[in-house]
């Protein structure tokens, strides 16, 4: 009886094995559970606590004598501890000491915050639910901002109708900025993570060179700036001149269900899933990846580019090189802290945008320094970068190792 020698199997080719890592690396943090986020917030919190008592004078001098007098040392740790929260509390949600309309000025000052980081956050989130690991926001973020200030500033329009084409002009922008690397990764295979941060660069000295010429630059100032974005074309205010707060926190709102709306419900969005879970299988259904890789780019850009104006026409009312700030790689934390789902993506920016609004307080009343707010904000990153390690530090893991749970099965 003769056999039949069975054909090898044809080798996986070398450029997909990457990509396929790190889609399913990514799709590893996104399946991350809420108790995960929490653990890791709370693993933040923690070790930003022991870095306050660290830096806080009293505490290093009750530390000589701890094993004399423990409570002067735990007494001078909790302290420290409780003015630096205590004030970041009330610079962001609600300042008791102050008076009127000053108390709950702390949480708009966090929802103003939030806003960019909601319409970045929302696009990196559609990005990465579908397989494109986007860290390009930073680029999307400026060139729109930098379109926006444009229109806002150098076209007449009616009040309202100017809003609406400011906003139109800044998604065209860092949509088509963010379209480049779709593109080049549905016609060569170009890494979007290479292309994306080599964007990033590009915006940021593009926008630099611009703001030293007459297109974008103030006539007759020698900074860097753009003149004030016109009367017509600022956003609405919500709740008075009183507060900051405008009609931006609204339309984030809206963007979110849009986006819910379209991942959730849309065929559209059923393909940016099915591409996301499995690109061969998507394919193989007759979707076309190629064209999906672009369209999630625009739409991509579109919203970080949207979150840009907001940053201009509803808060700083000119552009700079610096109006962007850190935006655009805060939204990517923002977006894997929500796991990339639009409800979670808007508290995650709630929460950043906090940080962010309390920090000032923070350092003049507790005299701590605003630098606490990135270690937080780089720990969590950490630790929603490397899910099994937040699952080993986790109390529910270990509560339940007594009860017969296998830790390395469900590693695996």
């Amino acid at each position: 009886m003769t056999t039949t020698a069975q054909a090898p199997a044809p080798a996986e080719p070398q450029a997909t094995k990457p990509a396929r890592e790190r889609g399913s690396y990514l799709q590893q943090v996104l399946d991350s559970s809420a108790t995960t986020i929490v653990v890791a917030i709370v693993i933040a919190l923690v070790l930003a606590s022991l870095l306050v008592v660290a830096a806080d004078p009293d505490a290093q001098k009750a530390l000589v004598y701890v094993f004399a007098r423990p409570s002067d040392f735990f007494g001078a740790a909790w302290d420290a501890v409780y003015s630096t929260y205590s004030a970041l509390f009330r610079g962001a949600i609600f300042d008791p000491q102050a008076s009127g309309a000053r108390q709950i000025r702390p949480i708009t000052e966090t929802m103003v915050s939030s806003v960019p980081l909601i319409f970045a956050g929302l696009g990196l989130g559609i990005g990465f639910r579908s397989g494109l690991f986007n860290i390009g926001a930073q680029g999307q973020v400026l060139i729109g901002a930098a379109a926006g200030a444009w229109v806002g500033f150098a076209v007449p329009m009616p009040a309202g109708l100017h809003v609406i084409v400011v906003c139109v002009a800044a998604a065209v922008a860092g949509g088509i900025w963010a379209g480049i690397a779709g593109f080049l990764k549905a016609r060569t295979g170009a890494s979007e993570v290479i292309v994306t941060i080599m964007l990033n660069s590009i915006a940021a000295y593009l926008v630099a060179y611009l703001l030293t010429t007459s297109v974008l630059r103030q006539p007759g100032s020698t900074r860097p700036i753009t003149p004030p974005v016109k009367d017509t074309a600022v956003m609405p205010l919500l709740l008075g001149d009183q507060f900051r707060l405008h009609l931006g926190f609204l339309l984030a709102i809206l963007a979110a269900v849009g986006v819910w709306w379209l991942m959730e419900r849309s065929t559209i969005g059923f393909r940016f899933r099915a591409v996301g879970a499995n690109q061969d299988a998507a394919r193989t259904a007759g979707i076309k990846v190629t064209t999906v890789y672009v369209l999630v780019m625009l739409v991509a850009g579109g919203l970080a580019g949207l979150g840009g104006a907001m940053q201009i026409i509803g808060t700083d009312k000119t552009f700079q090189a610096s109006s962007a700030g850190s935006i655009g790689f805060d939204a990517i934390t923002v977006a894997l802290l929500g796991r990339s789902r639009p409800l979670g993506t808007v508290l995650a920016a709630l929460l950043f945008g906090a940080l962010r609004a309390g920090s000032p307080l923070m350092q003049t009343a507790a005299g701590t320094p605003i630098d606490l707010v990135l270690v937080i904000q780089a720990v969590i990153v950490l630790l929603i970068a490397a899910p099994p390690l937040v699952r080993e530090l986790s109390l529910v893991h270990w509560a339940a190792v007594p009860f017969g749970y296998d830790r390395k099965k469900a590693a695996a």
